[in-house]
């Protein structure tokens, strides 16, 4: 349960079918020293040069990449814009003040050069022109998944295996094996909803990870509460399944059709799109019968792997 959220009896029930110029330098994990070498692109093998002019790009104070604009102090000490700023226009090697210089030069040269993916020891083979390869990283397939945990911020990343290991180590997520499931979800005060979030439970289903949301929040003046189902992958890959999700009583019921989302949507994106099964309080109030001081619901749903 997210942090400030009422209390909750939840039920689960799964039936498997299946200051100065003195700036630390720090290392960053962006920084890439290539050597001489031989990598795939497109197909075809691509050889990146080892003649240090990319050492030349690297900022001495992050030791990220630069990329224009490059400022340099009148003595030629480069820096990126990022650090310009942290630095307050003082040239961390020779103390002079930066000015408004921009070294052409150097962004120049940079053209000519060809660097490969900085997530290449996660998969990705390809080399890249140096202004192309910052745009690439951005969307890289091979590139780390952020933890898809609604309850905090996790700034956790890596790749599923590992992220699955870190739900319920970490957080302490449910794991079940199967594509149908049944939740039941009572709350005892319907009539207090906060913004809220739950993650009810990750399942493994075809050899793949869900995670199966369920959330209370306010839609407009609304209360409101959503279901939805996101894949543990890329979105090209969740296009490969459907899920259904069916909530109802007292003779009716909402049913909700999709396609998971990837979890490289985070929760809060795919909440905000109405992506997924929404039930109005005094609807799920309805659902639940009795006197309506009690909220009970019920979400079956299933997942299944498109031919």
């Amino acid at each position: 349960m997210a942090p400030g959220g009422s209390a909750f009896k939840e039920v689960l029930e799964f039936h498997s079918t299946v200051a100065d110029c003195d700036v630390a330098n720090s290392k960053s994990e962006n920084n890439i020293t290539p050597t001489k070498g031989t990598v795939v692109l497109g197909g075809k093998h691509g050889v990146y040069s080892n003649n240090g002019v990319h050492e030349l790009l690297e900022c001495p104070v992050c030791t990220n990449l630069m990329y224009p604009p490059i400022h340099q102090c009148p003595n030629g000490h480069t820096l990126c814009s990022n650090c310009k700023l942290r630095v307050h226009n003082c040239c961390p090697t020779c103390r002079y003040d930066l000015g408004n210089i921009r070294c052409l030069a150097l962004e120049k040269v940079a053209e000519s050069l060809e660097l490969p993916c900085k997530f290449q020891s996660l998969g990705c083979l390809d080399i890249f022109p140096y202004y192309s390869k910052l745009k690439h990283e951005q969307h890289c397939r091979f590139r780390p998944y952020s933890c898809p945990y609604a309850g905090s911020e996790c700034s956790v990343t890596g790749d599923i295996p590992a992220l699955v290991s870190h739900l319920k180590d970490d957080h302490k997520v449910d794991m079940h094996d199967g594509c149908t499931f049944n939740h039941r979800y009572v709350k005892s005060n319907p009539h207090e909803v906060e913004n809220a979030t739950w993650m009810l439970t990750v399942f493994n289903c075809f050899g793949r990870q869900f995670c199966l949301h369920f959330e209370a929040f306010q839609l407009g003046m609304a209360p409101v509460y959503m279901a939805f189902l996101r894949f543990m992958g890329d979105d090209n890959e969740a296009k490969k399944f459907s899920y259904s999700l069916e909530v109802g009583g007292n003779g009716r019921k909402l049913v909700w059709q999709g396609i998971p989302r990837s979890i490289r949507d985070s929760h809060r994106k795919v909440r905000d799109s109405q992506d997924g099964l929404i039930i109005q309080r005094n609807l799920a109030l309805y659902f639940s019968g009795g006197d309506r001081q009690e909220l009970k619901l019920r979400v079956t749903g299933r997942v299944w792997k498109e031919e």
